[in-house]
């Protein structure tokens, strides 16, 4: 029996996605927040939580797109087609937001509220286009003849937009939350005011998703609605409700860790949510990755690389979270 090199390519590419996810979530949600703060003090200490590993944090992103490049080409040209101006937006938005974590503290006290305008929309465009494309994404893609059919201005629609404002409340949620584990005072304590009510609407995002998805879409509710499939998924809804609750009392006892925890089990389960809906499908909703995959040469020339440089990226990552741990005060923290 052969190595299942598509099967391998799917794991390593979905985890790519996830540790972008999760790890630019938080400084974008950074971004997100930072109309709630208006002085300069709190927006100092803000930027500092993350200056340090933001830009480490999307190498993920780059691992992701490069695999889905090297492993499944039909993919990467249809989905990339299909979605080239909401991620050619999200892009524009990372750059502003780039910009801005690199000028914002050397510009003069008149000119810093450009920068802070420029990360605060940088980050939003990013993280709700990031939505958009992906609420497109689950909608499904034409394909005909290995090729998009579709056009320019189809990614956009009622579910679209509104997977692009429930991904800008997730990483808000994750951004608040990082707040209270990285920091003290009234900083902190606004963050734990944001994250009670982010939390809740949150909730209601996941079940509003959870309930259009499958009335979209029969093969989607086939999936979760047949048995004995239903038995197999349900703890999927029921850890959502858990974690919320868990969220909701770490916040309320003021714990410090606990709701960046749980609010990273709500992501992890909302993407695992996403992989039930249209596994094997890499193209929803009929191209899987068998009918994507490049060949297999090419397939095990490029996983050496993938195999060599990601526990290098895991240890550098884990390295510098370990030598910035603790908490941010202002006065402290990288420039």
């Amino acid at each position: 029996m052969g190595i299942d090199l598509p099967l391998i390519w799917a794991i390593i590419i979905l985890f790519g996605i996830m540790m972008y996810v999760v790890m630019d979530g938080f400084d974008l949600g950074i971004g997100i927040l930072y109309p709630f703060f208006k002085s300069k003090e709190e927006r100092d200490v803000m930027m500092n939580t993350v200056a340090p590993v933001w830009d480490g944090n999307e190498t993920w992103l780059v691992l992701g797109g490069a695999g889905l490049l090297a492993a499944f080409p039909l993919a990467y040209a249809v989905i990339l087609s299909a979605l080239y101006l909401p991620l050619i937006f999200m892009l524009v938005g990372l750059i502003f937001r780039g910009v801005a974590f690199e000028f914002r503290f050397k510009a003069r006290e008149h000119e810093r509220h450009f920068w802070d305008k420029a990360f605060i929309g940088g980050s939003f465009a990013a993280s709700f286009f990031q939505g958009v494309a992906l609420g497109a994404y689950i909608q499904g893609i034409p394909v005909v003849n290995r090729a998009y059919a579709g056009g320019p201005l189809d990614w956009i629609s009622p579910f679209s937009i509104f997977t692009g404002f429930g991904l800008v409340v997730a990483f808000a949620l994750l951004g608040s939350t990082w707040l209270i584990m990285k920091t003290e005072g009234s900083l902190q304590q606004r963050a734990y005011r944001i994250t009670r009510w982010l939390a809740w609407v949150l909730l209601a995002f996941i079940v509003a998703i959870s309930i259009w998805t499958p009335l979209a879409d029969d093969r989607i509710a086939q999936r979760w609605f047949s048995f004995p499939n239903l038995l197999w998924f349900a703890p999927v809804p029921v850890l959502v409700v858990a974690s919320t609750y868990q969220l909701v009392r770490g916040v309320a006892r003021q714990a410090q860790v606990a709701p960046f925890l749980f609010t990273l089990a709500l992501v992890f389960l909302g993407y695992s949510g996403l992989g039930i809906s249209l596994w094997p499908n890499i193209i929803p909703p009929s191209v899987s990755i068998r009918a994507a995959s490049a060949p297999a040469q090419s397939q095990g020339f490029t996983l050496v690389g993938a195999l060599l440089i990601i526990p290098v990226i895991l240890v550098y990552t884990v390295w510098a979270y370990y030598i910035f741990r603790g908490k941010v005060r202002h006065g402290e923290g990288y420039h």
